[in-house]
């Protein structure tokens, strides 16, 4: 059972808490920041089951790593990275993404969603693909188009255009330069853009 007097301590104390071998407090963490991880999960993996067990596969890597952690970033940062790595690992070995399950509330309408879509596309100046996805209606074409992408794409697309995430921490959670981060995510959106495009023909 998770302490209360754990709720609303700071990141870093909790961590060095876990170092000493407090329980409690890593539950608390693991409370804290579960359905953050697991939503980054199911938007890169598309499959609700598989997203639940690479969940607790990312939480279970960072109780069996929690004394390499040096606070050089937050902790969430640095359970993020475990999440992305371990997911993005999983389907390059597994390629199963589960689409019917995230959009099949939708499917009936798909003919809206397909004549909307066509609305944003024609406009030159409609923002990134991603951002499109405001509209319940469009959710199911985003996310088909999403799985289509190869897996560095996906990821890149669901940490900035989604979860907001700046460069720096992007790069720094899949380990590659700033220039690195700025060119693979200009390719993901071109090639998300074409892949909904390819819906309405």
């Amino acid at each position: 059972m998770v302490q209360t007097t754990n709720i609303n301590i700071d990141d870093a104390v909790l961590v060095e808490k876990c170092q000493q071998g407090d329980q409690d407090a890593m539950e608390t963490l693991i409370i804290r920041y579960q359905n953050r991880i697991y939503n980054v999960i199911l938007k890169i993996c598309a499959n609700t089951d598989d997203a639940a067990e690479l969940t607790q596969e990312t939480f279970v890597k960072a109780l069996e790593n929690i004394n390499k952690f040096k606070g050089k970033s937050s902790f969430y940062t640095w359970t993020f990275r475990i999440a992305v790595n371990t997911t993005i690992n999983y389907c390059k070995k597994n390629v199963k993404l589960g689409i019917h399950s995230l959009d099949a509330e939708i499917e009936s309408k798909d003919g809206q969603a397909k004549a909307m879509l066509k609305q944003i596309l024609i406009d030159d100046n409609c923002p990134d693909p991603a951002d499109i996805a405001q509209s319940k209606e469009l959710t199911g074409l985003i996310i088909k188009a999403m799985t289509r992408l190869d897996d560095n794409h996906r990821t890149i697309i669901v940490l900035r255009d989604i979860e907001d995430m700046n460069y720096d921490n992007i790069a720094e959670v899949l380990n590659i330069e700033l220039g690195t981060v700025k060119s693979r995510l200009s390719r993901a959106r071109s090639n998300l853009r074409e892949i909904m495009e390819g819906f309405i023909k």
